[in-house]
């Protein structure tokens, strides 16, 4: 089933190239954005009229003559507005048909594509140095909401948590792992806060030459492939897993132990990269490293930027690894997309890397790379946000702190609740706060981290969505025995037409931001949703309605609670039939 925006911009382009006689028109089909403008609005016609240097008002009356002609059941009527506009109110009867086809399943709500593509999402991503920090969360976050809405879709998802596990700094934990093991010793227990043993170490490696020496050593022997180092190096990072996994499970985020692209597996491909590079005559010597110069990359003065591939010492950078990854996800893993969720100061470093892998050829031409950049979380005092003591904050414990102030605030609203339903609340809402707060901000602005906006009831929040679900299931539950099959017959009030129309709206949404990897958008769309139902329920009463009209607004309802479910769900939110 196409969405409703679908079938208008095939209609209404169909009809403009049979009258202008340009071929793939663009009838360019938006919502509308006020009601007295119907429901959509199609544009598309100026700008066929100024390659055809007409009027474009008679030029849109023409299209509708021709629209007119071919009475498609879908539209009511259309409307030439301003200088060339077509407004267009869709046909009621069909809006019903469509909504109770959907109330039938469910599932049919957001339909699948027509044209499934193969797209590598690279996401979350942390460095197994040190623990999660809250600099972690929104890469996660707008990661596995993409992952969802493209899985939604129907798209083959290859999720790719690319952590940070080979590099100098493992050489000098594993040398302070080593110099802190003895035989009884119980390491796991030790490592139990990741972020306070990377310190020790590091401060052990800043004030003994001697550690550093012996660090540095046992990079050069884990690099090599020595069994032992390799042995510590594991145990280390099997530790490190656990607590991302602990992480991603209060998260609710989809990532798995299957989705690892750690950076070592691809330790023994950087040469290869090279050899590349070097056989296509890319590669040039600057200071003892091997570079890439590339014409579009300059710098002040209109200083050529370099890609560094190989340093001077024989080592590797993030640019080499990253060429590698992508010649995988091109030649091994055939993907159509690769999304780069990752943070927007890192911008540059991937406008050079993918410029590097079209000029190599290691990436195909069907592959598009697309940097899925955001901004930073930033405190009240509008710098990146930070522990009272001026670390970065672990992000379990600002997840922690997040659901014992949503306790607080359900046991204030609703101290007759048991404790334990009180305490399931709280998780669910509390997680969801500090999530939706993030997704409903478009994603490539810095944001400030606020409790008391987030955790708020009213305003563009998780808990006012989440209590616009539980108060929508509250009216269901109170019609004893109500039916599964419920119809809409009809929508005889105005908010009942808008809130019909809002709900079919959903599948163009979600199309979007699996287009545009904005999730903010189904942000907006499910706030304006809930708004939508809020007008709905003050203005057409349901259950004191006559048993018809009733009906037909408990379906009308039920509808809506499957779009906020299926939307908050998108997000990696979980509703709550009680609140």
């Amino acid at each position: 089933m196409e969405t409703l925006k679908q079938q208008l911009n095939s209609l209404i382009a169909a009809s403009l190239s049979k009258v202008t006689g340009i071929a793939d028109s663009n009838a360019n089909v938006i919502t509308a954005s006020k009601p007295e403008f119907g429901d959509y609005q199609a544009n598309g016609i100026m700008a066929c009229a100024k390659q055809l240097k007409v009027n474009p008002r008679e030029l849109a009356g023409k299209v509708v003559a021709e629209l007119e002609l071919a009475e498609h059941r879908l539209v009511a009527r259309y409307e030439i507005a301003g200088p060339g506009f077509i407004n267009i109110h869709l046909d009621a009867g069909s809006l019903l048909k469509r909504a109770n086809a959907i109330l039938a399943k469910p599932s049919q709500l957001v339909p699948k594509t027509e044209l499934p593509q193969s797209i590598v999402v690279d996401y979350s991503s942390p460095n197994l140095a040190k623990e999660m920090h809250v600099g972690h969360l929104r890469g996660t976050i707008i990661g596995d909401s993409l992952v969802r809405v493209l899985g939604r879709l129907g798209h083959n998802i290859v999720r790719q948590n690319h952590v940070g596990d080979w590099g100098t700094q493992f050489g000098m934990l594993i040398a302070h792992m080593q110099e802190i093991t003895t035989e009884h010793s119980d390491l796991p227990q030790q490592l139990a806060d990741l972020e306070e043993f990377y310190k020790a170490a590091k401060q052990h490696f800043d004030a003994d030459e001697q550690f550093a020496v012996t660090a540095r050593n046992s990079v050069v022997k884990l690099q090599g492939g020595d069994p032992d180092y390799l042995a510590i190096w594991e145990r280390f990072i099997e530790e490190s897993l656990r607590h991302c996994e602990a992480v991603y499970a209060k998260l609710n985020v989809t990532l798995t132990r299957d989705d690892l692209d750690a950076e070592s597996r691809y330790n023994s491909e950087l040469g290869n990269i090279v050899n590349e590079l070097s056989e296509q005559g890319l590669l040039t010597e600057s200071a003892g490293a091997l570079c890439v110069f590339l014409p579009e990359f300059v710098g002040k003065d209109d200083e050529p930027l370099p890609v560094i591939i190989q340093k001077s010492d024989g080592g590797y950078l993030y640019s080499t690894t990253d060429l590698a990854a992508i010649k995988f996800r091109s030649s091994q893993l055939k993907a159509d997309r690769s999304l780069y969720v990752v943070d927007a100061r890192q911008s540059l470093h991937f406008q050079q890397v993918f410029a590097v892998a079209r000029a190599a050829g290691l990436a195909s031409d069907q592959l598009s790379l697309e940097h899925i950049a955001y901004g930073t979380m930033m405190g009240k005092d509008g710098r990146p946000f930070k522990t009272r003591s001026g670390d970065a904050a672990k992000l379990v414990e600002l997840l922690d702190e997040s659901v014992r102030r949503a306790f607080a605030l359900v046991s204030d609203k609703s101290p007759d609740l048991d404790e334990t339903l009180r305490q399931e609340i709280a998780e669910k809402v509390g997680i969801a706060a500090v999530k939706y707060a993030d997704l409903s901000k478009n994603r490539t602005s810095d944001y400030v981290f606020d409790w008391s906006s987030m955790l708020s009831f009213e305003g563009n929040t998780a808990p006012y969505l989440m209590y616009a679900y539980a108060r929508i299931k509250s009216i269901l539950r109170k019609q004893p025995g109500t039916p599964v099959n419920l119809h809409i017959a009809c929508t005889t009030e105005p908010e009942e037409r808008e809130l019909l129309v809002k709900v079919l709206q959903l599948p163009e949404i979600v199309s979007a931001v699996a287009k545009d990897c904005y999730p903010n958008q189904l942000c907006n769309y499910l706030y304006e949703l809930a708004g939508s139902f809020m007008r709905f329920y003050e203005a057409c009463p349901i259950l004191k309605s006559e048993q018809r009209l009733k009906d037909s607004r408990l379906a009308l309802s039920l509808l809506t609670a499957e779009a906020l479910q299926q939307g908050l769900y998108l997000l990696g939110i979980d509703t709550l039939e009680q609140m």
